[in-house]
């Protein structure tokens, strides 16, 4: 019957504007299946996109990724998922590029898209972008997505090598997108086998650029989806919130039967990567217009108090990031052979340790002598007792059950700043 069906799965969504931008381009859809004949037929489907462009545009571009790829996949009579998928998002691409096309506001908007579709038989991702998918197994995370970014296309090309660059290369630089041009490639991931116990991770990059992979495996293994998601978007926000953050976490109770890995789809000839040249001016075309663009945003107005809360999470977040630049540079990403088909592409081990409880801990202490030094009332009292139970943790050498309680600390803290900001709006209101 009907009200027996059970999807096998459970999954958690959160959306974050994040501590500096004024409005959420991000957007995400969670479509599991209904009832058995739907799963048998598309599956469980998961998108995620992260909208780019002036004015509304990113965020009309990424609302209409998520409504219409899943719009045109269910629609679809194709048999086989991974052919769906593709022409779902090709359809999409098509009309955010015509839609871009008609209004002037909207031209040249674009978005990221990764599309995550659970089946009988596995997975399929198709996607574009950098928004990425992930899969944790067994203590074992492993993005299962290639980053369509300046970043890794100079790792993988052979045509420059990022160690040169250093940390001048702009992080945030995507090289493929749904919306500027006509058509677009997408990559096509799969199929990958499914055990009980796997949980998928599909982030936008807001994410991903402030906690780090072994971060996000650890806490994902260690938590439920409704807490794993929500304190990986409060770590992101306390280490800077540079960027709107999406997260969802989709865990898998129930594998299904006869799965099986695909054969090694044969290689084709790849077009011309971009030259050097190219490369280079692009990035000084970046830089440019970061530094006008701070001096055109310069003028507008606001709270002393968000402002301060602003620079200091941003000195926190700009630390981390170059504390881990070095470390995140390392692992080169093969280039795939093919449109997709060579994930996944970076492993890591999301193993809980005291070292790890520690560096997690080191982010709640730099907001906390923040604090201190910028005299805001903030309640430590739940911090300091989740913390005390984390140590009581590890000397019982249960460092699961002490990421737990630094994962209640980190929100907890981010529920007091969330408060001291809202203090400070309404004291500047007050002042006027």
């Amino acid at each position: 019957m009907q009200d027996n069906w059970d999807p096998g799965i459970a999954y958690a969504e959160l959306s974050d504007v994040g501590m500096r931008r004024s409005n959420n381009q991000d957007s995400a859809a969670c479509l599991p299946a209904k009832n058995a004949e739907r799963f048998g037929s598309h599956g469980h489907l998961f998108v995620v996109a992260d909208g780019m462009g002036a004015h509304a545009a990113g965020e009309l571009a990424s609302r209409i990724a998520t409504e219409k790829i899943a719009t045109h996949y269910f629609r679809s009579e194709n048999p086989k998922a991974n052919h769906a998928l593709r022409n779902a998002v090709a359809e999409t691409n098509a009309e955010i590029h015509q839609r871009g096309q008609s209004n002037p506001e909207f031209h040249n908007m674009g978005t990221t898209a990764s599309t995550l579709a659970i089946l009988p038989g596995g997975a399929w991702i198709a996607h574009v972008g950098d928004s990425r998918v992930y899969r944790l197994r067994r203590g074992v995370l492993e993005q299962l997505t290639f980053d369509h970014s300046l970043v890794w296309e100079l790792e993988a090309s052979g045509h420059g090598d990022s160690n040169a660059w250093g940390p001048a290369i702009p992080k945030n630089v995507i090289t493929r997108s749904l919306g500027p041009n006509p058509s677009v490639e997408i990559d096509i991931e799969g199929l990958f086998p499914i055990e009980a116990g796997d949980c998928f991770l599909m982030c936008s990059d807001g994410l991903t650029g402030q906690v780090e992979d072994a971060e996000i495996g650890t806490l994902i293994d260690c938590l439920p989806e409704e807490q794993a998601a929500r304190v990986l978007v409060d770590l992101a926000n306390l280490r800077g919130g540079p960027d709107n953050i999406t997260v969802v976490i989709v865990r898998v109770h129930e594998a299904s039967e006869g799965v099986s890995a695909p054969n090694k789809r044969p290689s084709r000839e790849e077009p011309p990567l971009v030259s050097p040249l190219l490369l280079g001016g692009t990035i000084l075309c970046f830089l440019i217009a970061t530094v006008l663009g701070g001096l055109a945003l310069g003028g507008q107005s606001q709270t002393i108090g968000a402002m301060v809360v602003m620079l200091i999470l941003g000195a926190i977040g700009a630390a981390f990031s170059a504390s881990q630049y070095a470390k995140n540079r390392k692992a080169t990403p093969p280039r795939p052979d093919v449109s997709g088909g060579g994930g996944p592409y970076r492993t890591y081990e999301a193993k809980p340790t005291s070292e790890l409880y520690d560096r997690l801990g080191s982010t709640v202490q730099a907001l906390r002598d923040a604090a201190k030094e910028r005299n805001w009332k903030m309640n430590w009292k739940k911090v300091e007792g989740f913390q005390s139970k984390g140590q009581q943790a590890l000397q019982a050498k249960d460092a699961k059950r002490a990421i737990r309680c630094q994962a209640e600390a980190i929100i907890e803290t981010m529920n007091q700043l969330r408060e001291q900001h809202n203090r400070a709006a309404s004291d500047t209101a007050i002042d006027y």
